[in-house]
């Protein structure tokens, strides 16, 4: 049932296809009253070429005018009494035969129709036929038709007609017609939608990269005027955006430069200083500074990242990562893993590894690595042996300036940077940062990314 609802939604996602649908259907429906309409009109003809051959019958029969001449032959026959008719009720042509009789004005009581076969003598025109055919003669079994009509009580008069039944040949037609009108109106349409479809498809893609990579090529203006006007709109706005980003880049990367000198400044006034103690916590203040600066530059940049992606091994990155940290002494192992290979940009996705280790490091005393796939997804986890992260401010650690406690102390964990951080950069590589607790105890910080 979900997976027939899926489909039923797949169809009903474009506007191009939910218009010639719709359309579709119209026509569908309208051909489906014209079918209707003829097919009862149709049904009354044939009912009155029916029925019409007996009931004039049954008038000739009752006409008792002086001045008519007597008929070439008794085509009816008067009986007392309700006659016996053998054969199969009809009874609509019972209805349409009183309907006749109304019409005229003759005042019949009762009439009584029934269908049977009978072998009938061929008519003037078949035996020429046979003959120019060159056929033999044989027993012309057709379908016919016994009308008893009660025209005064217990009086009855009775005929016989051939039913003259045929064929029905306008429903062929008809499905004909249906199929030329489908050509005629649905072909116009598929160009018109063809011609919507594209530029809003190329719009599509234009947005979407943009999304991604904060970045997008202009769409051409074409298609109908709606269209062009839509697109004008967009390219509009995506220059006026581009443009922005572009002012906020140069004014953080002014920002940084006005703020890295007097660091810079700091650090070689720092250097004078006699007492050894207080020189080395000036100088670790001033590196906290600059970590903090480079991580808010880093985070306001996200999404607009000048490295060029390339295909890397995800478990080989790791590893160089993880090697980095145990070459400075700290807690850290990794967990054999297989190769993974991604598109993603390395340089990124080391800062990403870096941050969780770190903070893996601080929180939790050590950071176990690992590198698995899961379906076509590619998971880096960095696990912990800390106390983990209650579930209701799960989403709020990944909140910049966010921490556990509310000191900004480095040794305690930063400025709360550090996970938003890595997810922009998930968010820049399609991918997902998720946190989870583990149930031995610790969190589980993992990077899913697209295989």
């Amino acid at each position: 049932m979900a997976q027939g609802w899926r489909r039923l939604r797949l169809w009903s996602q474009s506007l191009v296809g939910q218009i010639i649908l719709i359309v579709a259907l119209a026509l569908f429906v309208a051909q489906a009253i014209n079918f209707t309409l003829l097919f009862r009109e149709r049904t009354r003809l044939e009912l009155t070429g029916q029925t019409a051959p007996a009931v004039y019958r049954v008038i000739d029969a009752l006409d008792n005018r002086p001045d008519r001449p007597a008929p070439p032959r008794m085509r009816a026959r008067f009986v007392q009494g309700t006659p016996t008719l053998e054969g199969q009720p009809r009874p609509d042509i019972e209805r349409r035969a009183m309907a006749m009789f109304d019409d005229i004005g003759l005042n019949i009581l009762n009439v009584r129709v029934v269908q049977d076969d009978a072998i009938m003598p061929l008519r003037r025109w078949e035996r020429i036929r046979i003959r120019a055919n060159g056929d033999r003669p044989h027993d012309h079994r057709v379908a016919r038709l016994t009308l008893a009509a009660e025209y005064e009580t217990g009086k009855w008069v009775v005929t016989q007609a051939r039913t003259g039944d045929r064929p029905q040949r306008f429903g062929g037609w008809l499905v004909g017609q249906t199929l030329i009108l489908y050509v005629i109106v649905l072909l116009p349409l598929l160009w018109v939608g063809s011609r919507l479809a594209r530029p809003l498809k190329q719009l599509t893609g234009s947005a979407l990269q943009f999304a991604r990579t904060g970045a997008a090529d202009p769409v051409d203006e074409r298609g109908p005027g709606d269209v062009r006007d839509l697109t004008m709109a967009f390219n509009a706005m995506r220059s006026r955006i581009i443009a922005m980003l572009d002012e906020k880049d140069r004014m953080l990367g002014a920002i940084g430069h006005d703020l890295r000198t007097p660091l810079a400044s700091l650090r070689v006034r720092a250097e004078s200083v006699e007492d050894d103690g207080e020189r080395a916590r000036m100088s670790e203040t001033i590196e906290e500074m600059n970590r903090m600066l480079e991580d808010i530059l880093s985070l306001a940049r996200a999404g607009r990242s000048t490295e060029a992606a390339q295909k890397v091994d995800l478990a080989s990155l790791a590893d160089a990562v993880v090697e980095d940290f145990i070459e400075l002494g700290s807690p850290v192992a990794m967990t054999d893993s297989d190769r993974a290979v991604a598109f993603v940009r390395p340089q990124q996705i080391r800062r990403a590894l870096r941050n969780l280790i770190e903070n893996a490091i601080v929180y939790g005393d050590r950071a176990h690595v690992s590198v698995s796939r899961e379906g076509a997804m590619i998971r880096i986890a960095v696990a912990d042996e800390g106390p983990g992260i209650a579930a209701d401010r799960m989403d709020e650690m990944l909140e910049p300036f966010t921490r556990l406690e509310g000191s900004r102390n480095r040794e305690t964990g930063g400025a709360g940077l550090g996970l938003a951080l890595v997810r922009a950069i998930m968010a820049e590589h399609q991918g997902q940062l998720r946190l989870a607790n583990r149930p031995g105890g610790g969190l589980e910080a993992s990077l899913l990314l697209p295989g």
